[in-house]
């Protein structure tokens, strides 16, 4: 019971990464409030089960006002925040020839842009607090900009590969975490990224990975991301921060 009395936020959370990591907090003590633009029942319910107060709150991260309105809901419940999951995103399989602004918008705001608004909105309570625990779910895509393009390949081939708006993002995403890093450091607020390679979600349902290759030959779980999140919440990671630890088979 690490995260005994904590209080989380995790955004994203009503399935999938986001739903393993609420629940994995919960385990180990922390009071949850989970931040999706889908139903939330099912997580909620979970939660309960294991005696920890939750709450849930529709919010798009992407708009500031919304983010600003769920962090003092929070606030408001819990009385304050001590850790932040930032894992709500979205991933559009689109080759770049077809990739419109709407469609790159909908990845960068969600991913990145969401990651700074939550950010920035608990900051303030973190830092009065002196204490605070943010981490940001990346990917492998942000760091080796996803899989390779074959020469003669056509765009049909493509679309299964997460596209250019998501590296792009996710590549955001842990610049950002070394730079919040850098600044927080002295606030007594740590601030990792995990970065999953092929996970089996509702997201890579569909396409195919090349686990055969990796050194661990299979698909990873939700779970084992959650459990790297669940130890970047926690005091056993209290000399580490500004990292983006690879949860990815070893690809």
């Amino acid at each position: 019971m690490r995260l005994r009395d904590k209080t989380a936020i995790v955004t994203g959370g009503a399935r999938g990464i986001g739903k393993a990591c609420a629940t994995a907090l919960a385990k180990d003590g922390a009071h949850v409030a989970v931040v999706d633009v889908i139903l939330m029942e099912e997580v909620l319910t979970e939660i309960k089960s294991l005696g920890r107060q939750t709450i849930g709150i529709k919010t798009d991260v992407s708009k500031k006002e919304e983010v600003n309105h769920m962090v003092a809901r929070v606030i408001e419940k819990f009385g304050k925040v001590d850790i932040l999951v930032n894992n709500a995103g979205t991933c559009q399989r689109v080759p770049l020839e077809e990739l419109t602004e709407e469609l790159w918008d909908k990845d960068v705001n969600t991913i990145m842009k969401g990651t700074f608004l939550c950010t920035q909105a608990v900051y303030p309570y973190m830092k009065e607090k002196g204490y605070g625990k943010i981490i940001n779910v990346a990917s492998i895509s942000g760091k080796i900009g996803g899989a390779v393009s074959k020469k003669g390949d056509g765009l049909e081939s493509k679309r299964g590969r997460s596209g250019p708006a998501y590296a792009a993002a996710k590549g955001g995403v842990i610049a950002f975490t070394k730079w919040v890093a850098k600044d927080a450091g002295c606030y007594g607020i740590y601030v990792n990224a995990v970065a999953p390679g092929a996970i089996d979600t509702e997201m890579t349902k569909g396409y195919t990975y090349p686990v055969q290759d990796f050194p661990i030959s299979r698909m990873g779980t939700p779970e084992d991301v959650a459990q790297v999140v669940l130890f970047l919440a926690s005091d056993a990671s209290n000399y580490i921060t500004g990292h983006t630890i690879n949860v990815d088979g070893g690809w």
